[in-house]
């Protein structure tokens, strides 16, 4: 994983250093990078602007860059967001947001791309002729964080669940709790199998084998959300789990399982790092040598391994 700034490179050595972070961070100077990947945050050009003061792009602007107002320094901001690529150096993935606040987290996105298994508690909880794994892709979320609940269900011996799209059947379906400061997602639920069931003569879409449902969350980052939460360690959700169950000559009753997970709250990093502080961060680099070709010509793909890392040219004060 690296991660690509417009700041120059004594500024994330000092964030890097303050921060304790332990991947590269790369500096991508006058945003030529984030320009040849098409994110570059236009709206902030537009803002600073002839037109600053049109309705339109005042709204952009608290949308796309800041709610609190634009200035010069965001110059060269790219739209964040993230790309994923193969061992190949293809980008196979990218997730961007509709909000600046807005940001995927890293593990959210590796459940969502098929990555499971998580260092998180998980809970395990048996319902009627079925047994499931739930957790949080997260331990601890900031406002605007978007990350994922994760249920990991096993249908018992012989048991079939009804999957959406079976008529005259209750479809399992995972019903959060609403409250406020928190957006839930539509759920996209994994491919199903068709079922025959014999005494009704009829075709049914069923989960018999395990399965994974992938609930995204959004944690508001509004300025509104953030006031509400000051003071809060914790927040937890709440909701069930409804399905019905058969097996190859009953259908049971409709059954619900109760289920809650509880995140720790984090605030948001806000301050800009104190360069005056010692800076010198074996990962920090600028993204043009992170990313020099064998030919010694600048590559736009991503590396398969990173190089050498150089060390920050910042000192202490």
């Amino acid at each position: 994983m690296a991660a690509i700034s417009y700041d120059p490179v004594g500024t994330l050595a000092a964030f890097s250093r303050q921060r304790g972070i332990t991947f590269p961070l790369l500096s991508d100077a006058g945003s030529e990078t984030i320009k040849r990947y098409g994110i570059l945050n236009t709206v902030v050009d537009d803002a600073l602007g002839p037109h600053k003061d049109d309705a339109g792009i005042k709204e952009a602007a608290q949308k796309y860059a800041s709610a609190v107002g634009v200035n010069p320094i965001m110059k060269g901001i790219a739209f964040p967001g993230t790309f994923i690529v193969d061992r190949k150096s293809r980008v196979t993935s990218r997730f961007f947001e509709d909000f600046y606040v807005d940001r995927n987290t890293v593990s959210s996105l590796l459940v969502r791309t098929g990555v499971h298994g998580t260092s998180v508690a998980a809970a395990k909880v048996s319902g009627p002729h079925l047994d499931l794994t739930t957790y949080p892709s997260d331990p601890a979320i900031a406002p605007g964080n978007r990350f994922s609940l994760v249920l990991d269900i096993k249908p018992g011996p012989g048991i079939h669940v009804y999957a959406p799209g079976a008529k005259g059947h209750r479809a399992i379906a995972l019903n959060i709790a609403p409250q406020a400061g928190i957006r839930v997602l539509p759920i996209q639920f994994p491919v199903s199998q068709t079922y025959f069931f014999k005494p009704l003569n009829e075709h049914v879409p069923v989960y018999q084998k395990p399965f994974t449902l992938v609930q995204e969350v959004i944690l508001e980052g509004t300025q509104q959300a953030q006031a509400a939460l000051r003071g809060k360690e914790n927040v937890t959700l709440t909701g069930t789990l409804d399905y019905q169950a058969c097996d190859d000559k009953q259908c049971f009753n409709p059954a619900s399982v109760p289920l809650s997970w509880t995140l720790t709250l984090r605030s948001l990093v806000r301050e800009r790092p104190n360069l005056k502080k010692s800076c010198d961060a074996p990962w920090l680099l600028d993204v043009h040598s992170f990313f020099q070709g064998r030919s010694g010509r600048a590559s736009p793909q991503i590396p398969t391994k990173l190089p050498r890392l150089y060390r920050s040219p910042c000192r202490s004060r």
